[in-house]
């Protein structure tokens, strides 16, 4: 398989959504709390250029789950 930037930022977002879909699927275990614990990062970038404006959102919510999944989905592809 070739290895390519888009195959490693998918392998890297599929580690994300792993990692925060068993986040919460422990999240009602209290001894885990500091898997499942997450970390709100936004980036809110916008301008008014006169002909148009735009403004944009990117919110992720990360958890040590989620970071172990992406160091994982790293892992995986490196060893392809």
């Amino acid at each position: 398989m070739k290895k390519n930037f888009w195959m490693l930022l998918l392998f890297i977002v599929i580690g994300l959504l792993t990692g925060a879909l068993v986040s919460r699927w422990l999240a009602p275990v209290s001894g885990l709390s500091f898997l499942t614990k997450t970390s709100e990062v936004t980036w809110k970038p916008s301008a008014d250029l006169l002909v148009f404006s735009y403004n944009i959102t990117l919110r992720i919510d990360l958890s040590l789950l989620s970071m172990i999944g992406v160091i994982l989905a790293i892992w995986i592809y490196r060893k392809m």
